[in-house]
């Protein structure tokens, strides 16, 4: 861990994103020091950890539910990533947002003094060994929440031991999948529920909001735009794919493809809003675009791309488009499918998604599709298009059939 500190500090002489983290770090720590009334107030908490947003939108339900029955119980929200933390420090249903400290053993030792929490509950692949074993050695119950597990991870190597051992700080281990529990049985790790993912239940949630956002709709109608015109003599309906989480990868391809297909309109929505990638996005589609701080019902459909460049609307945006793309397929991994296919509307990736469950089940159950070059994507995309209808029915029925997660995991918490 120090020298992944050491390593890091040296990164915030280059990147923005390293100098976030260190500073973010700083002001726990500053905080922690100074005991600082907030943090200090958090005595008794329940401390959710989260990595980034993504992870964070797992555990929102839990949160949700937790408040919703006990409304006066202390919530603490902690992120490793800047991106988390500053998409959610405002977070309404927290009574506190910080970063967690490196995990340190003394680190962990002065924030658990802090805030001495009830429970802890850590996402998906959260495993900071300090925390861990402090957390079991106070007797704190911890779970983690919305686990995958699979052959190739450190638990389950010649040298995975050690790895192995930490699964045994958590009180109960609520896994996504039976193939999760059967490969954790297999190493005699018992303390396991099948509890599905609460992403899900998040994203139905999502359905309910209703605002509308009159630049979008107008952009779908396709009302003053000289699209391709048909056999008829008429302009031909737009069709909108909404590209979700996009990185450069993505972009490239995406506008080759709108590029080439003159009915087909884009909204775009960058993973990151960096000047940089900006640029990048300005550049290669040479002015033909709009971005949404600047469009109004006038000028919106004097392009047929629409930039979104404002941070949290992503998740409202897809019931415009007949098609999803998501993006981070051609380098980490992609972004968040569910919020997509809970519209019924079938969803493309790149081919990084063998991490993801709900990308291979989409998949199989024929309301998603994978690509790996343009020619693929071409041919996904123009058949995603003419039968969105039938593969969108696919993705919906298919989030809907998963649903259920808060409440098996909120019962066992209640009751443990």
């Amino acid at each position: 861990m120090y020298i992944y500190i050491f390593i890091l500090y040296v990164a915030a002489l280059f990147s923005e994103k390293a100098r976030k983290l260190v500073r973010g770090q700083g002001m726990t720590m500053s905080e922690l020091r100074t005991q600082n009334e907030e943090l200090i107030g958090l005595k008794g908490c329940v401390w959710f950890h989260a990595a980034s947003v993504g992870e964070f939108e797992q555990a929102r339900p839990i949160i949700e539910r937790m408040k919703k029955a006990r409304p006066g119980q202390k919530i603490l929200v902690t992120f490793f990533s800047p991106s988390g933390y500053e998409m959610r420090k405002d977070y309404d249903l927290a009574d506190g947002v910080y970063y967690l400290p490196f995990a340190t053993r003394r680190n962990a030792k002065s924030f658990l003094d802090a805030i001495e929490p009830s429970m802890a509950v850590f996402v998906k692949y959260e495993y900071w060994p300090a925390y861990l074993k402090e957390l079991k050695r106070r007797g704190i119950t911890t779970y983690i929440i919305a686990a995958l597990f699979r052959e190739n991870q450190p638990f389950f190597r010649w040298y995975g031991g050690w790895y192995r051992k930490l699964l045994t700080c958590f009180t109960t281990l609520f896994v996504q999948d039976e193939r999760s529990r059967e490969l954790l049985a297999r190493y005699g790790i018992e303390n396991v529920v099948v509890a599905g993912d609460t992403r899900f239940d998040r994203v139905v949630k999502i359905l309910e909001d209703k605002r509308e956002i009159p630049q979008l709709m107008r952009f779908a109608e396709g009302n003053g735009y000289n699209l391709q015109v048909t056999g008829y003599g008429m302009p031909a309906t737009p069709q909108i794919i909404v590209a979700g989480s996009t990185w450069q990868e993505d972009e490239v391809l995406l506008a080759r493809y709108v590029e080439e297909h003159p009915n087909v309109k884009l909204v775009l929505v960058p993973h990151e809003l960096t000047d940089t990638h900006l640029r990048f996005i300005f550049n290669l589609f040479q002015g033909r675009l709009v971005r949404l701080s600047e469009a109004t019902l006038m000028n919106v459909n004097t392009n047929r791309v629409l930039l979104v460049d404002k941070m949290g609307l992503l998740s409202r945006l897809y019931r415009f488009g007949q098609v999803a793309y998501i993006g981070g397929g051609f380098g980490a991994g992609i972004h968040n499918t569910l919020e997509a296919a809970v519209y019924n509307m079938p969803v493309v990736f790149g081919p990084k998604y063998h991490k993801f469950r709900e990308a291979e089940d989409l998949i199989a159950c024929g309301g998603g599709f994978t690509v790996h070059d343009y020619a693929t994507l071409e041919a996904v995309l123009d058949d995603a298009l003419a039968h969105s209808d039938e593969y969108g029915r696919k993705a919906g029925d298919y989030v809907q059939s998963e649903v259920g997660a808060v409440e098996r995991i909120y019962g066992l918490m209640v009751n443990d």
